[in-house]
């Protein structure tokens, strides 16, 4: 009679791979080989877009500064170099926070660096 080896071990990583697949669209979620492909090619995009998430936030930050800044008759630039000047350790994400959820003390903050 002969014997089947490996079964156990194949399964579990099959098993493995489809449930990591599991939401993806068409074949990729169902058949193993377009599966392990799709892995990959997640893990990669992950990989990548982690970074880009960090510039993506930094941009938004500045858009949000800007914006409250402008409300009170300052620009973004103006705001960042005046900190600079008077050495105001507020970080980008700080201030976007302040100008969105807290106006008055954005205010504040802006009338020290004028």
């Amino acid at each position: 009679m002969t014997r089947i080896k490996k079964g156990v071990h194949a399964l579990k990583r099959r098993r493995s791979i489809l449930k990591q697949t599991k939401g993806f669209r068409h074949g990729r979620s169902t058949k193993e080989r377009q599966a392990k492909e799709a892995l990959l090619h997640a893990g990669a995009y992950a990989f990548a877009h982690r970074k880009d998430k960090k510039s993506h936030n930094r941009k938004l930050w500045n858009i949000k500064i800007n914006a409250g800044a402008r409300e009170l008759g300052a620009t973004y630039s103006k705001l960042i170099d005046g900190l600079n000047k008077k050495k105001i350790l507020l970080d980008r994400k700080i201030l976007a926070d302040l100008a969105e959820h807290h106006p008055t003390i954005f205010a504040k903050v802006l009338e020290a660096v004028k």
